[in-house]
């Protein structure tokens, strides 16, 4: 192949679709091809996750490092750029990434694109998901969850108000699909262990749900096999809600609303997992091409209809089986598609004819914990203790990386004689600046709360309430709760939720930066505390967030806090 013939080929996506098929590009390939094809990989982390281990993170059955294989030592002979996709533009055929260290945009031109960029959450479906749910897609979600739950046990083990820790020891999932039903299995086995080691809480005092929309959970597999799931979760304690959508969610609970009776019921807890709804890639929905419910629809041979060379597979892509249906999302796909997107590129590169994806799945398989699983593997249904150690087998086979699959199978049995970890290693600190949503008639904050936020209204209203009477309603861009920030008194009122409502809340540090750096913000507070009523003649405002904070900590130390 001569210098001429050179070709730039770019995968976007580390996921299973995208690195397995760096992967085989570079096995299929001649020696002389690899001089001459130069592969590029464009993904935001630098490893790939196994997603079917993420719920043993949760459990700490494995280590959290050991579900993950860097991409560099999978694809060797790939380049991997570990970049933010800006801008796919299929008539220039260049991608632009944005800049990372350095504060410039990387731009790579290519002759062939492969986009394998798989699926994100839709956040935007359910009100308050953004702000107050745990995804579970990713690894920083595992480790977000777990440590979630540790948190609350550490609080409800040292909380005197029993609904605060009924509310606190209260776990809902959203999503009764394969991703759903593991993480609640693991989450539940992780809590009626570590239990045992908090004094003040009992195991009958923790309390999981799992919420499924559809009538029965793990549709995709048999109903046999799904009625023995449900029973077994059921068994152990989890409450499975069937035909019952997530509506709306806030920092104290859940809304929930059965299909059939459209009856509402609002679950109070601190912790919410979400493993639905799935919705294209920011990226792929802006694509000028085809699609079919968020996919890019593709034909056989993985190529897109009006776009020479480019190509799509994996969780983003519509592929069409020879069954008639479309390819579902799932690894066992996405690695097949890899094989076949590979070998139509090369085969396309050589002016050689393409083959049509022609698989159509061996079965599936889920976990339930404690040593029990369903299984359908060609045909033949497992339950219980067989299809969990098939469960284990297949996927320490299909582990990338000998390695990891030593790491793991070494986790799996020290895990049968070792206690599990509860530490908390709180490496997730809350935003000073974020969105919040509350549900209609659920109280912001109450009279005499300790002032830690300031709040303004984005959309929906609420009320402020002092001594049972209802003093005004603010709306849309009005601000409240300063008053306990710049006077260091408790809350001087109880503000709640007139209608559902979205606020941005800006926590008490950041709200000292604020007030003492930033030109024009001192004035607009005074003006609004004149507003509320508030006499500012005699008011000291510290406009020095260094000194604040110190006598906060003074403070802190006086009362025991």
């Amino acid at each position: 192949m001569s210098a001429q013939a050179e070709k730039q080929v770019v995968i976007l996506g580390g996921g299973f679709a995208g690195v397995y098929t760096a992967l085989y590009l570079q096995k299929l390939m001649t020696a002389s091809e690899r001089k001459a094809i130069h592969v590029t990989l464009v993904s935001n982390e630098n490893y790939i996750v196994f997603q079917p281990l993420l719920p043993e993170v949760i459990s700490g059955t494995i280590e959290t490092f050991h579900c993950i294989t860097p991409i560099r030592r999978i694809a060797r002979n790939t380049r991997l750029v570990s970049r933010t996709i800006e801008q796919i533009d299929l008539e220039k055929r260049t991608v632009r990434l944005s800049p990372e260290y350095v504060p410039r945009s990387l731009l790579l031109p290519f002759d062939h694109l492969i986009i394998a960029l798989g699926s994100r959450l839709d956040y935007d479906c359910v009100p308050g998901m953004r702000e107050h749910a745990i995804a579970f897609k990713y690894l920083g979600d595992a480790l977000r969850l777990r440590d979630a739950a540790i948190g609350v046990l550490e609080e409800a083990n040292i909380e005197a108000d029993p609904e605060e820790k009924r509310r606190l020891l209260t776990f809902v999932v959203g999503g009764g699909g394969f991703s759903g039903v593991e993480c609640i299995a693991e989450l539940n086995d992780f809590l009626t262990v570590a239990v045992r080691e908090f004094s003040n809480i009992t195991r009958d005092e923790i309390r999981c749900i799992l919420v499924q929309s559809g009538t029965r959970i793990l549709p995709e597999l048999d109903e046999s096999l799904a009625k023995y799931a449900h029973r077994i979760l059921d068994r152990r304690g989890i409450e499975i809600q069937l035909d019952t959508r997530l509506t709306a969610i806030s920092s104290d609970g859940a809304l929930l609303q059965n299909k059939t009776t459209k009856v509402t019921e609002k679950i109070e807890t601190r912790t919410v997992v979400s493993t639905i709804p799935s919705t294209a890639h920011e990226m792929v929905a802006q694509l000028p091409c085809e699609q079919d419910r968020g996919r890019v629809k593709v034909s056989p041979c993985l190529d897109l209809p009006g776009f020479p060379n480019v190509w799509a597979l994996g969780d983003c892509a519509s592929v069409p089986q020879k069954d008639g249906i479309a390819s579902p999302p799932t690894a066992q796909h996405a690695l097949r598609q890899a094989k076949t997107c590979a070998r139509n590129v090369l085969a396309s590169i050589r002016g050689k004819p393409l083959k049509a994806f022609d698989f159509t799945g061996l079965g599936s398989l889920a976990s339930l914990g404690r040593r029990s699983a369903v299984a359908n593997i060609m045909g033949i249904k497992l339950k219980g203790l067989p299809a969990w150690i098939v469960w284990r087998c297949v996927y320490l086979s299909k582990f990338p990386g000998l390695d990891r699959k030593i790491r793991i199978a070494m986790d799996w049995l020290l895990d049968l004689v070792l206690p599990r970890d509860i530490t908390q290693i709180r490496i997730f600190k809350s935003e000073e600046i974020h969105q919040e949503h509350f549900h209609a008639g659920e109280l912001v904050f109450r009279q005499g709360d300790f002032g830690n936020k300031f709040y303004v209204v984005v959309k929906g209203e609420v009320e402020v309430v002092k001594d049972g009477s209802v003093l005004s309603c603010l709306g849309e861009n009005e601000m409240f709760g300063e008053i306990a920030l710049v006077s260091d008194l408790p809350r001087t009122a109880t503000v709640r939720a007139k209608t559902a409502v979205d606020l941005v809340s800006v926590a008490r540090p950041a709200f000292e930066t604020l007030l003492a750096r930033f030109p024009g913000v001192h004035a607009n507070v005074i003006e609004a505390l004149k507003r509320h009523g508030v006499d500012t003649s005699e008011l000291v405002i510290n406009q020095d967030p260094q000194a604040s904070c110190h006598d906060h900590d003074h403070d802190h130390d006086h009362d025991g806090s």
